[in-house]
Order: C-alpha cells, then structure tokens, then sequence
C-alpha cells in the first residue's frame, strides 16, 4: 500500500500581498487556518532575515493557533536560531538565503556547511524541533545529512519545474535516484519549490516522498478559485497521482 503524501501549504506570499500595501490584510494566519480546513496537512512560513512578507509576530501567532503542523523555514544564522528555539515549531527546515535573491535559488550547500550546520541541528533536536534540511537531488548532500544526523531532507524541485521535454525528464530521475538513496539510510524525504496542478504529478508518484511543500502557486490559485478551492485542487492532484 502506497503511503499517505502530506501536502504542506507555504503562506509566504499571502503576506507579500499585504506588505505591498503597508496594511493589516490579508492575514496569512487566516490563509493558514483556510488551508488547514481545506485539508492541508502542515503549514510552512519563511521568516527572511529582512522580513520582506512573513513577521515575527505572524509565526507568534501561527504557533498560537495552529492545530497542524507549522514549518519554520529558516536561514543559518544565529538570530534565526534563537527564534526558532524560543517559539519551537513542530519543524525547522533550514534553507540557504541571500538579500538579493527573489525566491530561493537552490539547495543548501550542507556538505560545505557542515562544521557551521551541526551545532544549529543538534540544538534544533534537543529542543524537540523536527529538522530538515533543504537540498539539491546530489548523493554529497545526502551523505552530509545523514552525518549531521539530521532526520528529514526537502528535495530542491525548483529545476524541475523550470525545465522542460528531456531536461525534465533527466532532472525528474535524479530526484527519483536521491529519494530512493535518502530514504534507504533512514532519512524522510520532503520536497517543494516551483510546483503546480500542472506538474506535480511525477513528483508526487515518487514512492519515497512523505510531504510536498507548495507555496507560490497555491496562492496564485486562490486568485482565481479562492484559497480553499484550490488547497482541495492541489490535493487531488497529488492523490491521483500517488
């Protein structure tokens, strides 16, 4: 029996639309509460070290009434540390982040941040945070989770949503063969970034997955069908093709 897919939806840009405005709408704790009732099972918000769309006082808020899951994604950085340990999501995926960038551009280099990632990792699950880590589908960053003992990795889908006709299907196997290598040590698989009702389907039919992290199209999908409609679209997707 083919295991249950989780669907964690990003609220992110629910706060980029209020910031534009300077206003108090609309809510992403809201967004979050809509999404949980349309059967998301896990919510997931990234606090930028320059606060351009989600707050401190929306992940306050998000851990003072959620009743699913929240998933901080957070940068390396002590003050990201500190926030993280002081309001203890249910999970901490540590992404890379530069000011400059729109959206992340890539995978955490966790091989080459080894010495720097450990102790953040280890005070994460000594806190009883769950950690994840977010990564290109390379075995090197595999092999650098499994040493950091982290428990969980977020597989990096943002080229293959880029990519079209051979490329994808190229990028597609090497997400297949990374699942596959992460899951037989022991390592859960996540993965997100750039997914659609479009092209989800290869991702979600890769049998090692536990949990999809989808964001930016969601939102742009509420739009158009409203928030809740289309968490339900995105689920069934993910189910027909599981």
């Amino acid at each position: 029996m083919t295991e249950f897919l989780r669907l964690g939806v990003n609220i992110d840009h629910v706060a980029t639309v209020r910031n534009a405005r300077g206003v108090g709408y609309p809510d992403p704790v809201r967004a979050a509460l809509v999404a949980a009732e349309a059967g998301a099972d896990g919510i997931t918000a990234h606090l930028r070290e320059d606060r351009r769309h989600i707050t401190d006082d929306d992940i306050a808020r998000l851990v003072a009434e959620l009743t699913i899951p929240l998933n901080l994604e957070m940068a390396a950085t002590e003050e990201m540390l500190a926030i993280a340990l002081r309001h203890r999501p249910h999970a901490a995926c540590i992404v890379p982040e530069k000011r400059e960038e729109r959206t992340t551009e890539g995978g955490l280099d966790a091989a080459g941040m080894h010495n720097h990632l450990a102790p953040m990792v280890s005070a994460l699950q000594d806190a009883g945070i769950r950690v994840s880590l977010f990564v290109e589908p390379a075995a090197r960053q595999i092999d650098a989770a499994l040493r950091l003992g982290a428990p969980v990795i977020e597989l990096h889908t943002g080229a293959y949503a880029e990519m079209t006709g051979d490329a994808r299907t190229a990028e597609l196997q090497r997400l297949i063969d990374a699942a596959a290598l992460a899951a037989k040590n022991g390592i859960e698989v996540h993965a997100g970034h750039g997914l659609t009702v479009d092209n989800v389907a290869p991702i979600a039919a890769i049998p090692q997955l536990r949990e999809l992290n989808i964001g930016h199209s969601l939102i742009a999908d509420a739009i158009f069908l409203g928030l809740g409609d289309a968490v339900r679209a995105m689920r069934a997707a993910m189910d027909v093709a599981r």
